[in-house]
């Protein structure tokens, strides 16, 4: 009867320590998730009457000729870089 009855105390015990820590874990994860939704440090301080959403928009990269590790040469190529919609201030 002692035997059960400690075995069912640990058990409890054990529980009650596992559901814990799954919620401390799940509190401490949640905190640390940053709550702002994109920088703005650079446009806070300039006026918005001088800025514009510039669309995106691709432009062609170069990339140059170059040699490997094994002295093997690769030719320059061409790419095209997508640019995204950003918003562009001129602080005059």
């Amino acid at each position: 009867m002692t035997d059960g009855f400690k075995r069912a105390l640990a058990l409890g015990a054990a529980t009650v320590a596992l559901a814990g820590g799954t919620f401390l874990s799940s509190v401490g994860v949640a905190s640390a998730t940053p709550s702002h939704h994109g920088d703005h440090t650079a446009t806070r301080h300039v006026d918005r009457g001088r800025c514009h959403m510039v669309h995106g928009h691709w432009t062609r990269t170069w990339h140059p000729a170059w040699r490997d590790r094994h002295g093997v040469r690769h030719p320059g190529y061409w790419t095209r870089t997508w640019h995204r919609e950003h918003l562009v201030c001129h602080r005059h």
